[in-house]
């Protein structure tokens, strides 16, 4: 027997120690609820959890961001709700102007009510903000932007876009022919070379000509010659067997009948006792210039042909010609990023794009129906801006849609990142309470156990007494 070790005892203290410990670390997990409080409890774990906790809390933060740029979509798609239905109502007012039955005063009315939705248009696309961000005023320091050509209604005017420039084709028109030009009708009257033509044609042996009811016959050695045989010479300055057409005259193949067109004021291409007769050329400058000043609506910089001047009010205009489109000022889109991911990744940005949509931007600023063929010209151009509108409100409505998505994707992906880490981090209630139980248990033997053997060196007294 020993009294200075009592090894016994010490064994018993040693393991209500490691079973205290224990005690208290079942204590520690069952009251904070996690298994990890702190590195020590699993140093892997821990670090795996904490990965995970940051693509969690920024996942969920990218939801909300989500969240928040679909509020900001629905604002501006929800001003330019309104944006298309004053578009309607002002091509509603446009159309009616167009009719001839309009007064004036009638005209003077449309036209206010225009304004008034113009500048209200104007007012939306300055005041509609998100969170201190104007939607509808695009963004940076206003520019020139192109407005779109126009075909002034012309039948047969083909339009092919080149970017600043416009390739502009009129129908090709001849003796005749019918064309309405600004609500006018024509008629394409002959001109002295077409009425010539005719003669250029039936100069062949034997072939005749009609001019102002007499035959003439050509003849290969004389040329033109009457019914006996004898050279001719009809119209001014011809030589003989020669047949010049002059004003007024009517000429006959025997197949087309053509009467030149009185015009002593050759410039002007109208016939001197019928103004809706006009030559081929005058058609093509009328359309030329109706083509220009439909296409001229809305801009600050009109419409203009290139290398030719307006000052002659197109006198050589032709069937064919560049047109450089017409330019108004405004701002550039608006564009900026939602950030919908939990890393620094360019892939997880959805950028929002929203166009100017003042009255410059939607091409109808300072639009006129007060007269019918303005009014007829500003259908085209509220179209275009009809349709502008719709393919944001199609582009804003896409963004939404994706937006919604990308939320669902984000909270389903943050629900099972979430379960993941909770069971590396979360305390298992039941089996903690389970060894909770063990080391109580255990820690109450091991008291009693440890009283047992501290009073096992008693036995020496009996030996000293």
């Amino acid at each position: 027997m020993v009294v200075q070790h009592n090894m016994q005892a010490a064994n018993a203290n040693r393991m209500l120690n490691v079973t205290t410990s224990a005690q208290s670390k079942s204590t520690e997990k069952l009251s904070s609820g996690y298994r990890i409080n702190r590195a020590a409890d699993d140093a892997a774990g821990l670090t795996i959890s904490e990965k995970m906790r940051k693509q969690i809390k920024g996942l969920d933060r990218a939801s909300t961001n989500a969240e928040d740029g679909v509020s900001a979509v629905q604002t501006a798609e929800g001003a330019l709700t309104e944006v298309h239905s004053m578009l309607q109502r002002m091509n509603e007012l446009a159309t009616q102007s167009a009719n001839g039955t309009n007064s004036n005063t009638d005209r003077k009315a449309i036209q206010d009510e225009i304004d008034q939705l113009t500048t209200e248009i104007d007012r939306v696309s300055e005041t509609t903000k998100f969170n201190e961000t104007y939607l509808l005023k695009g963004d940076g320091a206003e520019k020139a932007h192109n407005v779109n050509a126009h075909d002034a209604g012309i039948d047969g005017v083909s339009l092919t876009d080149k970017g600043d420039t416009v390739d502009v084709t009129l129908k090709e028109l001849k003796a005749g022919d019918k064309i309405s030009i600004a609500g006018k009708n024509y008629s394409i009257g002959a001109e002295s070379t077409d009425g010539q033509k005719l003669v250029t044609g039936q100069e062949n042996d034997g072939q005749t000509i009609t001019v102002n009811g007499t035959t003439y016959t050509y003849d290969a050695t004389n040329k033109w010659t009457d019914g006996n045989g004898n050279k001719v010479k009809i119209g001014t300055g011809a030589q003989d067997g020669e047949i010049k057409i002059g004003a007024g005259d009517v000429v006959s193949n025997g197949t087309k009948t053509l009467t030149v067109m009185k015009d002593a004021n050759v410039a002007d291409g109208i016939d001197d006792n019928d103004s809706t007769v006009i030559t081929a050329g005058k058609a093509y400058q009328l359309q030329t210039a109706e083509i220009v000043k439909a296409s001229s609506i809305g801009t600050d910089t009109a419409a203009e042909v290139k290398g030719t001047n307006k000052n002659d009010n197109y006198a050589t205009a032709t069937t064919t010609f560049t047109l450089t489109k017409g330019a108004v000022s405004y701002k550039d889109a608006l564009s900026f990023n939602l950030h919908v991911g939990a890393d620094a990744d360019m892939t997880n940005k959805i950028t929002v794009n929203i166009d100017s949509m003042n009255s410059a931007g939607l091409g109808v600023k300072g639009i006129k129906a007060d007269t019918e063929q303005d009014a007829t010209y500003a259908i085209d151009a509220i179209a275009d801006a009809i349709s502008t509108v719709s393919s944001q409100r199609s582009s804003l409505g896409a963004v939404q849609n994706r937006l919604e998505h990308t939320i669902n994707n984000l909270d389903n992906v943050v629900e099972n990142t979430t379960s993941a880490e909770s069971r590396i981090r979360d305390t298992d209630m039941a089996e903690e309470m389970v060894n909770y139980s063990k080391n109580n248990i255990l820690a109450q033997a091991g008291q009693s156990m440890l009283a047992q053997a501290n009073q096992s060196n008693q036995g020496v007294l009996s030996l000293l007494q």
